[in-house]
């Protein structure tokens, strides 16, 4: 892996995050609040804003960018960014590169996730593999031959869309389950199972059962050798993996069984590491 400092930038619902990545070494972070609500000026200027302060104070070669919606990855275009109603359509990476005179690459932010988790977590080394992100929804990043999978538009992964039960996936798998199904806060069910109060675990205990149905459903997909889970709600690993496992022990093929593996992400500021990523991701 190359010595090449890469600037990293996380575009959230509120915040823009972002530090200068060099390999697996994050330098000081700079967070932004942003106008959600602003014009598409408003928010460019906000990571205008981030990208300038953090050249002021080091040099980088290139920069990455995960976003939370989809991606014409080849132009750098975004489409429909979550949470910023005025980003239905933003030439983000020419727009970028015609003020830095550097590589820009654009992504989302689940996509980010996984190959953050490919160069610099749990699944350095690793030719196939999926990442999950549970959080308020549920995202996917698939990595095979040991590099991002996005799919034509940007779209790969996108399992939280499929049909479930009697809704969508991700309506029962992630974070939004506890207020989708039974109109509870999910941090307070957090607080109560770490408690241990009954009532919480139990609500896990039924999450778990989803979140193994995704699993199953991964393994159907992509045959990956390893799946890791990250996002909020993989911090409460502990009360929903025993019946993750046994839904996931259902699955068909037994010596798949016998191989896949399941971990947790222990990457902190996965979205700024993952976006620097993207950088290694495209010289291969």
């Amino acid at each position: 892996m190359s010595n090449i400092k890469v600037i990293g930038i996380d575009l959230g619902a509120t915040n823009i995050r972002g530090a200068v990545v060099n390999n697996n070494t994050i330098g000081n972070i700079v967070s932004q609040r942003i106008k959600s609500d602003g014009s598409v000026e408003d928010v460019l200027n906000d990571i205008y804003t981030v990208v300038d302060a953090l050249l002021q104070n080091d040099k980088a070669s290139a920069i990455g960018i995960g976003v939370p919606s989809v991606v014409d990855v080849a132009e750098g275009i975004v489409y429909d960014v979550q949470y910023i109603p005025s980003w239905k359509e933003v030439h983000l990476k020419k727009l970028m590169q015609e003020r830095y005179s550097m590589p820009v690459y654009v992504n989302n932010d689940a996509n980010c996730f996984a190959v953050g988790e490919l160069y610099f977590g749990k699944g350095k080394g690793t030719d196939s593999m999926v990442g999950v992100t549970l959080g308020t929804g549920l995202g996917t990043g698939i990595i095979t031959n040991g590099k991002l999978y996005a799919g034509h538009n940007c779209g790969a992964g996108e399992i939280g869309l499929f049909p479930y039960i009697d809704n969508i996936l991700e309506y029962y798998c992630s974070g939004s389950f506890f207020s989708n199904v039974y109109g509870l806060d999910g941090v307070q069910v957090f607080k109560d199972a770490q408690a241990g109060k009954e009532r919480a675990l139990e609500l896990y205990a039924e999450l778990g059962n989803h979140v193994g149905n995704a699993v199953k459903m991964i393994m159907y997909a992509y045959d990956p050798e390893l799946i890791i889970l990250g996002g909020s709600v993989s911090q409460a690993f502990e009360y929903f993996k025993d019946t993750m496992w046994q839904q996931v022990k259902t699955f068909a093929y037994s010596k798949t069984l016998e191989r896949i593996k399941i971990e947790i992400s222990e990457l902190q500021n996965s979205g700024i590491i993952g976006a620097a990523a993207l950088y290694y991701d495209n010289q291969k």
